[in-house]
């Protein structure tokens, strides 16, 4: 089979995909992961079976191009692999733990890992980051497990381990998670100097209106760009309830006004999902007004939440942001998640 390096160039003179010094870096990383996988593995009674290769940790800042890596070399293990977005992953293994503690076992975690390791020598995560207090318990033993097993874990995160669940409750708890990543991972920054993902929306337009086929063209050939024709939708637990991402792909998000506006949720829930994205499609904004009040108030929460947290938005709306709420109770209040609305629509802002 040809090296990832020499394919990764293949794509480049082919003109589809643009070269990248800091990508092409790591390219052997992976390739020492892809060809150890390759080997069979050979079992007996006296045979030991070989030790595996260490995995990777890649980190790096937003857009760089860490999740299309991933899915290049995923797409070329030859080995059982699954590729999962962490939050999903983590919300399996809490459904998991609780189906095996309702059958009367006692230690939920050993059998949940087991059955994970049964079925995949390869666990790639997309954005792994911890910031609850549940998952940072259960991650320890549930990854050693997996190690022990054999299982080959890569991931990307935003994050450098030693800065995972930064400032936790019980974070020293947490501490012998990040020095077994350590231990079994190579960790690797991704340094490159450009931002992709923002790079393909400078310039562009990214607050369409008003609300019809043009608009939702529009919305389409971005989203398009963004999951390469393959998406999932996402779930995430608060507070014993689920709140579903319809469209998700490589931390950018897509849902309806009506998805996120019109559901009983609120600021823990826009928190989750502003910490789950990068980039948030809202398609079908509506007008606003004392008829749908409760829907507008989630609506400046989801804005507040996506504001601070630097979320990328792009949407689909009736009208300019000034003229989305001009009669009934807020509308004074509504001024300033319009002015944010057109703040977060510039490079500047978003840069």
């Amino acid at each position: 089979m040809t090296d990832l390096l020499t394919e990764y160039q293949s794509l480049v003179a082919a003109g589809t995909l643009q070269r990248d010094d800091a990508q092409e870096a790591v390219l052997p990383e992976f390739e020492r992961i892809r060809a150890a996988l390759a080997e069979p593995v050979k079992r007996g009674l006296f045979r030991k079976a070989p030790e595996p290769p260490k995995g990777l940790y890649l980190w790096g800042g937003v857009g760089r191009g860490k999740s299309m890596l991933m899915d290049f070399f995923v797409d070329r293990v030859e080995a059982p692999a699954r590729r999962v977005h962490f939050h999903a992953f983590m919300q399996e293994i809490h459904a998991a733990m609780h189906a095996a503690r309702k059958r009367g076992v006692d230690d939920a975690i050993a059998p949940v890992a087991a059955d994970v390791a049964a079925s995949v020598r390869l666990l790639a995560f997309d954005e792994m980051q911890i910031n609850d207090i549940t998952d940072a318990m259960i991650v320890g033993r549930l990854f050693e497990a997996l190690f022990e097993a054999g299982v080959v874990v890569v991931t990307t995160s935003n994050r450098i381990p030693d800065d995972l669940y930064k400032d936790g409750l019980n974070r020293q708890l947490f501490v012998p998670f990040i020095e077994l990543l350590k231990d079994k991972m190579v960790v690797w920054e991704l340094a490159s100097p450009t931002d992709y993902r923002q790079d393909r929306l400078t310039g562009s337009t990214t607050y369409f209106t008003p609300l019809g086929a043009q608009a939702r063209g529009e919305m389409d050939a971005i989203w398009a760009a963004f999951s390469g024709g393959q998406t999932g939708s996402l779930e995430l637990k608060v507070t014993g309830r689920t709140v579903t991402i319809p469209q998700f792909r490589n931390g950018v998000g897509r849902a309806s006004f009506f998805d996120l506006c019109a559901q009983p949720l609120g600021p823990a829930d826009y928190l989750m999902i502003a910490d789950a994205c990068n980039v948030l499609m809202i398609d079908d904004i509506p007008c606003l007004s004392r008829s749908n009040f409760n829907e507008a108030k989630r609506f400046v929460t989801l804005i507040d939440a996506l504001y601070e947290a630097r979320v990328r938005l792009i949407c689909s709306a009736a009208d300019k942001p000034e003229l989305l709420y001009l009669e009934g109770e807020g509308t004074f209040e509504f001024e300033r998640t319009a002015s944010r609305l057109r703040e977060m629509q510039s490079d500047a802002w978003a840069a």
